[in-house]
């Protein structure tokens, strides 16, 4: 009996050890698969920048008259010297918007986060909802007061105006990021802190900002591709005819698009112009982010 039930068991291990071990040739056809499939995809997404980079590089004539993906006969920068032409005080008024909405939403929303995340009161939990509701509340719901506000306090087609406004509302989802973060400081910490006569402005300052970094560069790309990309403000806040005083690039390149006379070397030069300051953030950033975001799930978990 021990016999027989110790040969069962042999089978039911080699059997297993059969279904674990795949053949060779099964693993490679797999591999080669996936392979095959991500260089699809890969292509798929970047076939349309590829067809604006080559674009951006040819005459307006052949690239009219040529395939987008083609290689330019002649490489020419005409392009892009026209599109700077057009571009130039557009570009620099969203470099300020976005560094200074960027900036703006963060300190604000750094601070909601420190009082929500480490100073327990009694409507804190509350305070925290309203601030994650917001952060789902559209734009659009909110357009017409805003702009009432905004040309009440003489801001309309103003930099500083728009600046505000992506400040105020960039704060709901910069407080939601980083209160996460934030509660990750410990508390006996902030405790020794305290009873050495730091106050809470200075534990702030001395104590949470300082081991919270990486939230804070986390938060601040996040926020410097949602106002760089955002077209909605500009429009509303802003004149977009002719004597705008505060024009944004987004909006100088999205009129182009369907009017008459367009150069198609320009337009592409124009959108290769736009995408190389978030290019570059994601470059040179790009390992604080993602450390930031996983950083953050852990926490929230």
């Amino acid at each position: 009996m021990q016999n027989e039930t110790m040969i069962e068991r042999s089978k039911a291990g080699q059997a297993a050890q059969t279904l674990r071990v795949k053949p060779k040739w099964h693993m490679i056809v797999l591999h080669i698969f996936y392979y095959v499939v991500l260089v699809l995809f890969l292509v798929f997404y970047m076939l349309p920048f590829w067809g604006a980079l080559v674009s951006s590089f040819k005459s307006n004539a052949e690239a009219i008259s040529t395939s987008p993906i083609a290689l330019p006969q002649q490489f020419s920068m005409e392009g892009y010297s026209g599109a700077m032409d057009l571009l130039s005080v557009s570009l620099l008024n969203s470099l300020v918007v976005t560094i200074f909405g960027a900036a703006g939403s963060v300190f604000l929303g750094s601070i909601c986060a420190y009082a929500l995340g480490k100073w327990k009161f009694k409507l804190n939990s509350i305070f925290f909802f309203a601030l994650v509701a917001a952060t789902y509340l559209p734009f659009q719901a909110i357009l017409i007061p805003l702009l009432n506000n905004i040309t009440n306090y003489g801001l309309y087609d103003n930099i500083w105006g728009i600046v505000l406004a992506h400040a105020i509302f960039g704060m709901p989802m910069c407080t939601t990021m980083m209160r996460g973060y934030y509660a990750e400081v410990p508390d006996a910490l902030i405790r020794q802190a305290m009873i050495d006569g730091n106050g809470m402005w200075q534990i702030y300052r001395k104590i949470v900002v300082p081991n919270t970094k990486l939230a804070t560069i986390t938060t601040f790309v996040f926020q410097c591709t949602s106002i760089w990309n955002e077209m909605l403000f500009a429009l509303v806040l802003a004149n977009t005819g002719e004597g705008a005083q505060a024009p944004l690039a987004t909006i100088v390149l999205n009129s182009f698009v369907g009017s008459t006379g367009v150069e198609i070397n320009q337009l592409m030069a124009g959108s290769m112009i736009l995408a190389l300051p978030m290019l570059l953030i994601y470059i040179f950033m790009g390992k604080y982010l993602i450390s930031g975001q996983m950083s953050g799930a852990v926490t929230a978990s």
